[in-house]
């Protein structure tokens, strides 16, 4: 089934019919509005892009687990609840792997500064893969973006912002977000050859 206007549909509207129906194309749209979201809240707790990649396939599968358990009232603020915690068990859980593995090879403190360093630096690329990703969007695309992710505006104060539409918003920031997201992909691929 295609919704041409799936795109219009409120988050409230889509949880409803899916409740209703199971029709993954509900969710998947709700998936869609919310992945890059995801993807740089998980980089910001994990610091690791592979790893932020994982924890938001995870976080999709455990919403969909979950979303009939619930009454959600706002999908973006639960999601991003349980994407929050998620992360942190993953950190929690990455921590005591971590203290075990000092503990049981005995590590001095020359290995934790190294591995520090090592994170940073992942970090570091993690944060220029994104900023040059970003850089690549179109101005229309970056702005949009920008305000709505990092930013937390609303389609309709960007709108008012930039001078644009709701429809041109709310186009320019799906079209940046799948642009981001295969910048990101390429950046991927060439970072590992």
């Amino acid at each position: 089934m295609n919704y041409p206007e799936i795109h219009n549909i409120s988050d409230q509207e889509l949880l409803l019919r899916f409740k209703a129906d199971g029709n993954s194309e509900w969710i998947g749209e709700l998936f869609d509005r919310y992945a890059v979201l995801l993807l740089g809240m998980c980089m910001k707790y994990l610091k690791n892009e592979e790893d932020a990649r994982d924890a938001v396939q995870q976080i999709f599968l455990k919403v969909l687990s979950d979303v009939n358990k619930h009454e959600i009232q706002y999908f973006r603020a639960w999601i991003y609840q349980v994407a929050k915690n998620h992360c942190l068990m993953q950190i929690r859980q990455n921590h005591m792997k971590y203290k075990e593995e000092i503990s049981d090879r005995n590590l001095g403190s020359m290995e934790a500064e190294q591995e520090d360093k090592r994170m940073h630096q992942e970090k570091d690329l993690m944060l220029e893969n994104m900023e040059q990703a970003m850089n690549q969007l179109s101005p229309e695309q970056k702005i949009c973006v920008d305000l709505f992710y990092l930013h937390k505006k609303s389609y309709q104060q960007i709108a008012d912002e930039t001078g644009f539409n709701l429809m041109q918003v709310k186009s320019h920031i799906q079209n940046g977000k799948r642009n981001l997201k295969i910048i990101l992909e390429k950046q991927q691929r060439a970072n590992k050859r």
